[in-house]
């Protein structure tokens, strides 16, 4: 048994390093290498798949030249291809992942000190560290089950922070944060309990990205373009509007009804949209070019994220924390991501993207613009996968009818269908492990994506 888990984790070593150079989720084109002494060749972009607008807020917000915000992308799409490589070979030993600095460094943290040197060798720096990621992810899903039966009092926000290695529990008063834990069972040596005054709001009756109006009143804004089989729509937050509330456009013509609604507890809904509304893999660049979307693919934590509201334009920042618990008046909404980009009420809805990858939907927050702030948004796969959507992307704007019969040489894989890490499929005569749990999109075949399967 114990060299049969060698030999896998051997394999998935390689396939780690091989996925380094898998660089097409992210619209990049380049060359890397996953050995990490000091003549690695650097990543290269393709400037043309980048948005000039997105670089333009990236340099304001990050403080990067654009040749540096180029590589940064890039590096992080390197990072992004590693981790999922070395999160199947390390097992229950993954304690997470993150970026930092400016080129975007990869630290990989694992519980066993017999690691390090797997790690080292894919590219990434390695740190030891006390608790894995399933037992901290554990210890948050205990206190969402408390909290989605009563939103607590004092407590504005919880998330696993992977660089501290424990549950971040934000509280006004200790109190408040022990009486959590102990409702919901989790150790204190999981926990550290930070001091906050945030009062987290939602960012829902003004404008946000593309604006929309919910029964001619109240507004939001597009997060992304999809599609339910032939049907088009978008999703957005679920705070702006229950099924059978009717919506209309920018333009304050008829367009469509939410569909589905989902707050609190997740914060996404998806609005189906009628003929006259054409849907783009686009995101509104608010006069500096639009951003093309190429994937939905998750960034992980440290990496750059950008979002677009009508209130506020585009702003940048990093990814704090996935897996993150907010608790709006309304009440707790879990599995979001925490942010340091700032956002104020007219941005709710609207979308986040990191280089070409769509993250997710603004959810709320706290601050503003001009002083700073921060930003929740619910993650994009798992309102895709709620509701049977196919994310609008330039590969295809009118993807395939999920209920079709798979289009492939003979194999089992399918665009439109939810997979999950160490799902097998075939695509022609071979045969592929699932790497990271992902959506199908059209294109992402498992030959020409290593990032997400490993060839058996």
């Amino acid at each position: 048994m114990e060299r049969s888990m060698l030999r896998r984790r051997a394999l998935a070593a390689c396939t780690a390093t091989a996925a380094v150079g898998a660089l097409a989720l992210a619209g990049l084109t380049g060359t890397a290498s996953a050995d990490p002494a000091p003549h690695t060749p650097a990543v290269t972009t393709d400037a043309a798949q980048l948005s000039p607008g997105l670089l333009k807020a990236m340099q304001r917000d990050l403080g990067l030249t654009a040749s540096e915000a180029r590589d940064r992308i890039a590096n992080e799409a390197r990072a992004t291809a590693v981790t999922a490589g070395l999160r199947y070979s390390l097992g229950d030993d993954f304690a997470g992942a993150r970026v930092s600095g400016d080129v975007g460094t990869l630290t990989v943290s694992t519980t066993d000190a017999s690691d390090a040197a797997r790690i080292a060798k894919a590219g990434a720096r390695a740190e030891v560290v006390d608790h894995s990621l399933a037992e901290l992810d554990a210890a948050k899903a205990a206190l969402d089950r408390v909290a989605l039966r009563t939103a607590p009092k004092d407590v504005p926000a919880w998330y696993v922070d992977v660089s501290a290695n424990r549950v971040v529990v934000q509280a006004g008063q200790a109190s408040a944060a022990e009486a959590l834990l102990a409702e919901a069972g989790v150790s204190r040596g999981l926990v550290k309990i930070a001091h906050s005054t945030e009062q987290p709001r939602t960012f829902a009756d003004l404008r946000g990205g593309d604006a929309y109006y919910m029964n001619g009143s109240g507004r939001c804004s597009i997060g992304f373009p999809v599609k339910r089989g032939t049907q088009s729509g978008f999703v957005s937050a679920g705070h702006c509007g229950t099924p059978g509330v009717s919506t209309s456009g920018y333009n304050q013509q008829a367009q469509g009804s939410f569909q589905g609604s989902t707050f609190p507890g997740r914060d996404y809904s998806w609005v189906a949209t009628n003929t006259n509304w054409t849907p783009r893999p686009l995101v509104n660049g608010y006069g500096n070019g639009d951003v093309t979307v190429t994937g939905s693919t998750e960034a992980i934590e440290g990496q750059s994220v950008c979002r677009s509201g009508s209130t506020t334009g585009w702003h940048c920042g990093t990814i704090q924390q996935r897996n993150s618990s907010v608790t709006y008046q309304e009440g707790t909404v879990s599995g979001v991501t925490r942010t340091n980009v700032c956002a104020e009420p007219g941005d709710s809805g609207g979308s986040f993207i990191s280089g070409s990858q769509a993250q997710g939907v603004t959810s709320g927050g706290t601050g503003n613009c001009s002083q700073g702030g921060v930003t929740y948004f619910q993650p994009l796969n798992p309102a895709l996968q709620a509701y049977g959507l196919t994310l609008v992307t330039n590969g295809s704007t009118t993807p395939p009818d999920p209920t079709d019969p798979p289009t492939n040489p003979g194999g089992t894989w399918a665009a439109g269908t939810t997979y999950a890490a160490g799902d097998v499929v075939t695509y022609g005569s071979a045969s592929y492990r699932c790497l990271q749990a992902h959506l199908a999109q059209p294109g992402w075949t498992p030959p020409n994506v290593p990032a997400l399967w490993q060839a058996l």
